[in-house]
């Protein structure tokens, strides 16, 4: 487990912006399972975290079409919650960082570790904004 004080200020970055920090597997199952759009993005201490994942989901919520609720899980830090949040994402492998979009309780579009890496913040929103125009 990360010491509170390396992960703290990379939860800051997305809590200082909206994001709803989910440090329970009730706060997830309560969030994932509502009505509406949620998104969930595994935050990371990784590199492709600080430099694609967290700028990219903070410029996908800066447009008009945006999830319902926004929420955050920290992987090797809030290990329950980061656990349950992986439950809602089969098919997919567990990885960090990674995003995912659910509707109504469904998971209906995820991001990858693999779709992260090497890609810009831009290239980030960007694939996040056409799935919010499309579910949202």
């Amino acid at each position: 487990m990360y010491p509170e004080s390396i992960v703290k200020p990379m939860k800051a970055e997305l809590t200082q912006v909206g994001f709803e920090d989910l440090t329970n597997p009730d706060a997830v199952i309560a969030a994932i399972e509502s009505k509406g759009t949620t998104l969930v993005v595994v935050n990371s201490v990784c590199g492709c975290a600080a430099g694609a994942a967290r700028p990219g989901v903070k410029l996908s919520i800066a447009g008009a079409k945006r999830p319902d609720k926004i929420t955050t899980v920290f992987a090797g830090f809030d290990t329950e919650a980061v656990m349950e949040a992986r439950k809602h994402f089969a098919p997919y492998p567990p990885s960090s960082p990674a995003i995912a979009l659910f509707k109504d309780g469904k998971l209906v579009h995820f991001v990858e570790r693999h779709h992260i890496e090497g890609r810009s913040a831009e290239m980030i929103a960007d694939n996040l904004k056409m799935a919010f125009e499309e579910f949202c």
